[in-house]
């Protein structure tokens, strides 16, 4: 009876064990996350990108968003970067390229580099590059929504002063 008892208690801690334990920033970026970036909300969209299996995996990684907070981090400038002649593999992302969709962000530049997969750049005030996304498996409304919450919004009067924001295409 005590060895039954003892296997049972060893089985019921290495199963709270693994259920309470969090995966560490090495395990997250193995497994394809940044733990420091990932917020869990972003994990009930794995299932449209054809992602829903690594969903357990994400809860582990991500951050629990507060809710009092409500900021987010806004960039000044931000720059989709992608190569035409990939097109073909990312038509959403031609789809918003093509569309009347990047006029609304007067702080957004296409650029177009061959080979490249499509990625977007962000930027701080200083004109340094602070983070560089992949966008390859992103729908076209997922890009605009992107673009709507991280780009910092024009001035009052529809004008940026600065000169690196007057052109929407390099």
């Amino acid at each position: 009876m005590t060895y039954i008892s003892l296997n049972l208690f060893v089985l019921v801690t290495i199963c709270v064990t693994l259920i309470f334990s969090e995966f560490t920033d090495q395990d997250c970026k193995d497994l394809g996350f940044i733990k420091s970036k990932l917020v869990c909300s972003s994990c009930d969209n794995l299932k449209e990108f054809g992602l829903e299996e690594k969903k357990d995996h994400c809860y582990q990684c991500c951050q629990k968003e507060s809710r009092s907070s409500g900021i987010k981090k806004r960039y000044p400038k931000a720059v989709l970067e992608v190569c035409t002649c990939k097109f073909g593999a990312y038509p959403q992302i031609q789809a918003f390229i093509k569309s009347e969709r990047p006029s609304k962000f007067k702080n957004l530049q296409i650029k177009y580099l061959r080979g490249l997969d499509p990625q977007i750049k962000l930027y701080n005030k200083k004109g340094n590059i602070v983070e560089t996304l992949s966008i390859t498996k992103w729908n076209t409304d997922t890009v605009t929504e992107f673009f709507e919450t991280h780009l910092e919004q024009e001035n009052e009067d529809g004008e940026d002063d600065r000169d690196y924001l007057k052109t929407n295409r390099i």
